[in-house]
């Protein structure tokens, strides 16, 4: 995850800033060190994160010109690179960093969540993300309340203040910043202002001894937080303009910052062809099971315990004895933090409606978690991959690899004494179907947010959808970043084209403990980016740098 960024001192403060946006020779000298990657990489990681002097993130537009110009140089500092003799994984690394700053551009030029997107400006988030990162743009300035242990030390409350204290000048920054008029990005983002007030109340009731400075600084963040929604809410009749970025734009972010080989029509031919699979193969199932007992919801909160706790189990003894993947010694222990709750039938929404019937399911998509703890406690040596990675680029590799564990686990036996959880398994492919189809449509603007919405019930199997608050969640974040909603399924898609090149390769040597361990080796990636340092091919790169 992100660390949040604090107020430092002033000189370094201002170093910072400096080092960012000064300009530099215009003569760029050829360099074949890969040390020189290295530091290109920490100018750029730097570049992205603009502060001013008092510690509030800086999105005027005057730093976002500053910040294009920069990253002008920093390309052409990439390009006098010449990588003869380099290492395959340090030319993967200068693709990467290429995607980077394509992302940078992208996020300057056109998605420009700190002028069109109000959500870009919540702030405090209650609960860990089951991704490397945050789901969608969010600023550098974000406040991880879960990270903090409560009675809070004094060392936290200090920073936990300073934390809060940024909220009120950025929200007045905010409304200069905030010009753009996307109808649906405006309207749902209010939402996510009024969410923070509920973390903000529930941080007081979890901080009633503490310092009146943080009371204050609560108190303070809240009241900023209020007015900020009444001036949105003020603006709203004016926006009145689509929130897709449009099919050209979306094309550009998902070959040039995602990486992935594909145009917009390639997506809906994908995901349409997906869905038709996912009913078809549920069909099959439904007719192979026809005599079996139907799979019935757990009634009490007892039994849902009872059966998780069975589900978990079960699950990774059958990774273990199966050799499915290299399994850790802090993976069960770190799903077992993120298990789901009991949850009364009028309160579930769709995926609660799967794992109250066959837990591990779900929990297969769960293994996200896998690769959030290997993140910090078992990181790769390679600086460029060692944290996630910024603007969402992980979101092919995460989204696509837990999205592909439910059908491999499914496919090499886990639910052999189970056949009606392989049901499930096809209904959580139709929903992801579903909802990624809404989404392209949705950026393409052929739909607006509230079709989107119904789009996905529509087209999620019959029953399933339930509490729909979920969809809302889901429709927005797409909305927001342009690539996510069709992510699990395209990067399930890439995974399942990797892992034909491999066992192309290795014909009867082909080993998926093998396939798996390489696969997390390589790190929290694009797909692409893995597939060449896998295989060797780097085919798709190659088409990927030939378009303008």
């Amino acid at each position: 995850m992100k660390k949040s960024t604090f107020p430092l001192s002033l000189a370094v403060i201002l170093f910072f800033l400096t080092a960012a946006c000064a300009p530099t020779s215009k003569k760029v000298a050829h360099s074949g060190k890969y040390k020189d990657l290295l530091l290109l990489c920490q100018d750029l990681r730097k570049l992205e994160r603009p502060t001013l002097p008092s510690g509030v993130p800086d999105y005027t537009s005057a730093t976002t010109s500053k910040i294009q110009q920069t990253l002008e140089q920093y390309r052409q500092r990439l390009a006098a690179f010449d990588t003869s003799g380099w290492l395959l994984e340090q030319k993967v690394d200068l693709e990467l960093l290429r995607a980077e700053m394509n992302a940078l551009d992208f996020n300057c030029r056109i998605l420009q969540p700190w002028v069109r997107d109000p959500a870009f400006y919540a702030l405090v988030f209650g609960e860990q993300s089951d991704t490397p990162d945050h789901e969608g743009p969010t600023s550098h300035a974000a406040i991880e309340l879960w990270q903090y242990t409560y009675p809070l030390s004094e060392d936290d409350s200090k920073k936990l203040i300073a934390q809060l204290n940024v909220i009120p000048p950025l929200y007045e920054q905010a409304k200069t910043n905030l010009t753009g008029k996307a109808h649906d990005l405006w309207s749902t983002g209010i939402g996510n202002i009024k969410d923070q007030i509920v973390l903000l109340d529930e941080l007081a009731g979890k901080t009633p001894h503490d310092s009146p400075a943080l009371a204050a600084a609560i108190n303070a963040a809240k009241e900023a937080s209020l007015k900020f929604i009444t001036w949105l809410e003020e603006q709203l009749p004016s926006k009145n303009e689509p929130s897709g970025n449009g099919k050209d734009n979306y094309t550009w972010n998902l070959r040039h910052v995602l990486l992935v080989p594909m145009t917009w029509e390639d997506e809906v031919t994908l995901l349409s062809r997906e869905l038709s699979r996912a009913y078809y193969s549920l069909q099959l199932e439904r007719e192979h099971n026809r005599n079996l007992p139907q799979l019935k919801a757990y009634t009490s909160e007892a039994e849902f315990e009872r059966e998780s706790d069975l589900a978990v189990k079960k699950m990774m003894a059958f990774l273990v004895e199966k050799k499915v993947l290299p399994v850790k010694e802090y993976m069960e222990p770190e799903l077992r933090k993120h298990l789901p709750s009991y949850l009364p039938e009028e309160k579930r929404n769709f995926f609660a409606n799967v794992y109250h019937q066959a837990p591990a399911v779900l929990y297969s998509h769960s293994s996200h978690w896998f690769e959030i703890a290997k993140l910090s406690l078992d990181p790769l040596a390679n600086p460029v991959r060692q944290k996630a990675l910024p603007f969402n680029l992980w979101m092919t590799r995460s989204e696509g690899l837990a999205t592909s564990m439910e059908e491999t686990f499914m496919q090499t036996g886990l639910w052999d004494n189970n056949p009606r959880a392989r049901e499930l398994v096809w209904i959580m492919l139709a929903q992801r179907c579903a909802r990624g189809l809404a989404s392209l449509y949705a950026h393409a603007n052929e739909i607006d947010y509230p079709k989107a919405r119904a789009y996905q019930v529509k087209w999620t199997p019959k029953g399933w959808t339930g509490d729909e608050s979920l969809v809302g969640f889901e429709q927005h974040l797409y909305l927001r970043q342009p690539g996510y909603g069709a992510s699990y399924v395209t990067g399930k898609c890439q995974i399942d084209h990797l892992m034909m090149d491999v066992g192309r390769q290795k014909l009867n040597n082909f080993k998926l403990y093998d396939f798996f361990d390489q696969f997390y080796a390589a790190g929290v990636i694009p797909v692409s980016l893995i597939r060449w340092q896998m295989t060797g091919m780097d085919d798709e790169i190659k088409m990927i740098n030939s378009e303008k």
